[in-house]
């Protein structure tokens, strides 16, 4: 690839200087960085609590690397324990709403408790190091408890989007054979429900694997359990003691699997442990975010994405923040909660996908304007491009001069942020930011030769960092393919331009996998799942630009019989789609058609179809 993209000449924003409390200096902290990764991770390590320190910071023979070989320690027992013994103890550690107007507080010391209590419940039913959890859960501080108490014990969890469809639930469990299911009756958004505990049903019919359904029931009447298998989340954790001490495992022993989707149709399990990721989290958070004790973060992701598990769990933890967790819309039943809810908890930090920004602004400023939001230093987008326009828009009306806006990029592959903005440099609008202290990332054309400055090309991670992916659970194999294309180098899958000062802009996916409000969403998965009803002959799906949500999905179908096409049969289709797959992958266009375009090798020409949608 050697599109020339003309360089930009972009608006800049510097944070404000009594921003920078850090107060390091970039350009010279980048360069001891790349010259001396061992050292620089390692200086990061120190600060945290080990069992047993590290015998070598780091190996590498590719695909494979390790970091802290040797060392052992607990993830949990730096984001709870190490609090819970001075002046944290009472701190207020998470803070949970939902949309009805409940609120609940959790100290640390709760915290500690609850997650001990169900990690023993956990334990008393056999669970133990190397077991798999499953977590089918809203944004619910019982989310908060079992991945704890999960990390805390030495089982690997897997947290599941709460609008997931049962096929999409069925493939992570069948993939990840978990021990335990731990999962609510129901999630909430403009006050409506989601039947989250009858699409687990569909999915549980065949998988022999689970001894354990964990539920968590807040309707009114209680539903009714009706497996043997079966039991209240509360009744789980009943009378079992309130303290349990964290399982000491190795930095490589692995911490959770995050799921995507892929090329192939078939989700993978991204892998992460418990050193190098606890390393990463703690870095990102306290240095380059510049978290505080006494700042309330709210992340508006769900808890079992990649922001989810760094924002709403380890990384504002291990930083000795508070979290604020909302359930439900943001702006249901009017925009003024959102700004209330700033106000009423003096939240320092946003983290969201530029999607909520722009639902924010078609709103206006009107009712931002009731509230006092003079706390809010910080937003943080990441899982989509920040356009110029909603950028410059929240950085003057939102945030004006006492708070900055940035942009950040991660991957469920490296699920800390590493292309983005810090305090300590201008934000430029239309460009993600600059590689982090530790990334060393190089732009490359697709016969690996490098690139010229603003010239698109493949975005490669070209040295290993801590808190990269460590495998593909059950597929090393696939896990080695990210290492084929450039030697010795990671290949992220986005394309990406770095232009002569060092800022990056991410052009988007090489593969055949949209992003829509921030998750990654496969082609083939979807169109599979659509060539399984009984009324489709053939299908083909597309993503394209859209303003709210980054890309839409459009979906082209050929039918097996020439039906009267009525929007009825859109809706047929999509309401399949959503009890398969989940709400988030339900087309948001249909057309159909007598027959798809094909290359010459007979395969469906993704691309003629989007060139005719564009046109």
């Amino acid at each position: 690839m050697t599109n020339d993209i003309a360089l930009e000449s972009p608006q800049q924003f510097s944070p404000p200087v009594f921003l920078r409390r850090n107060k390091f200096d970039y350009e010279s902290t980048y360069k001891a960085s790349i010259e001396n990764p061992l050292e620089f991770w390692s200086g990061v390590a120190e600060q945290l609590l080990w069992e047993t320190k590290w015998s070598k910071v780091f190996e590498f023979d590719p695909p494979k690397h390790e970091w802290f070989i040797g060392a052992k320690t607990n993830i949990a027992l730096n984001a709870l324990d190490r609090h819970i013994v001075g002046e944290r103890r009472n701190k207020v550690a998470l803070i949970w709403s939902g949309e009805s107007g409940p609120e609940n507080y959790v100290t640390f010391d709760r915290l500690i408790r609850r997650v001990s209590q169900v990690a023993n419940a956990m334990k008393s039913i056999g669970v133990r190091k190397g077991d798999a959890v499953l977590i089918f859960m809203p944004n619910v501080v019982e989310a908060v408890y079992a991945m704890l108490a999960c990390a805390r014990i030495g089982a690997i969890h897997a947290v599941v989007h709460e609008t997931a469809g049962s096929r999409a639930l069925k493939t992570r469990i069948e993939d990840i054979q978990p021990k335990v299911v731990f999962c609510a009756d129901a999630s909430y958004a403009e006050a409506t429900h989601f039947p989250m505990k009858s699409v687990l049903n569909d999915a549980l019919r065949a998988c022999a694997s689970v001894e354990k359904i964990v539920v968590l029931r807040r309707q009114t009447p209680k539903l009714r359990l009706s497996s043997e298998r079966e039991v209240d989340f509360y009744d789980f954790i009943s009378g079992q003691s309130q303290f349990c001490n964290p399982e000491i495992v190795e930095a490589s022993h692995p911490l959770f699997a995050l799921y995507t989707s892929s090329t192939s149709g078939k989700p993978k399990g991204v892998v992460h442990s418990h050193g190098g990721y606890m390393v990463g989290a703690y870095y990102a958070t306290k240095f380059l975010m510049d978290i505080q004790d006494n700042d309330v973060l709210w992340n508006c992701f769900h808890v079992g994405s990649a922001p989810g598990h760094l924002f709403s769990v380890y990384g504002t933890l291990l930083a000795g923040a508070t979290i604020l967790m909302h359930e439900g819309a943001i702006d249901y039943p009017s925009v003024e909660t959102f700004w209330r809810r700033i106000e009423r908890h003096g939240v320092n930090m946003l983290v969201a996908h530029p999607s909520l920004l722009r639902r924010l602004r078609r709103h206006g400023t009107e009712a931002m304007k009731k509230y006092d939001n003079s706390t809010l230093r910080l937003i943080l987008t990441t899982g989509g491009a920040l356009s110029p326009d909603l950028h410059e828009w929240a950085q003057r009306e939102v945030v004006g001069k006492i708070g900055s806006v940035v942009e950040a990029w991660l991957q469920n592959e490296i699920p800390i942020p590493v292309i983005g903005n810090s305090l300590n440099f201008p934000a430029r609008v239309g460009k993600v930011g600059k590689a982090m202290p530790g990334a060393k990332f190089e732009v490359r054309n697709l016969d690996c030769s490098p690139v010229s400055p603003n010239q698109e090309g493949l975005l490669v991670l070209s040295h290993p960092l801590p808190f990269l992916m460590k495998t593909i659970w059950n597929n090393e194999e696939r896990y080695a393919k990210y290492w084929r294309h450039v030697e010795n180098c990671f290949n992220t899958g986005d394309l990406a331009t770095r232009d002569e000062h060092g800022y990056f802009k991410i052009v988007g996916r090489i593969d055949d996998v949209m992003k829509v409000s921030g998750y990654r969403i496969s082609y083939a998965e979807l169109e599979e799942t659509l060539c399984e009803h009984p009324l489709v002959k053939e299908a083909a799906v597309i993503g394209l630009p859209d303003a709210i949500k980054g890309e839409k999905i459009k979906a082209f179908v050929v039918l097996r019989n020439a039906l009267g096409v009525a929007d009825a049969l859109k809706a047929v289709l999509r309401d399949y789609v959503r009890h398969e797959l989940g709400a988030l992958v339900a087309p948001d266009e249909i057309e159909f058609r007598a027959e798809l375009p094909r290359h010459p090798d007979g395969s469906i020409s993704h691309s003629t179809l989007k060139a005719e949608s564009q046109a």
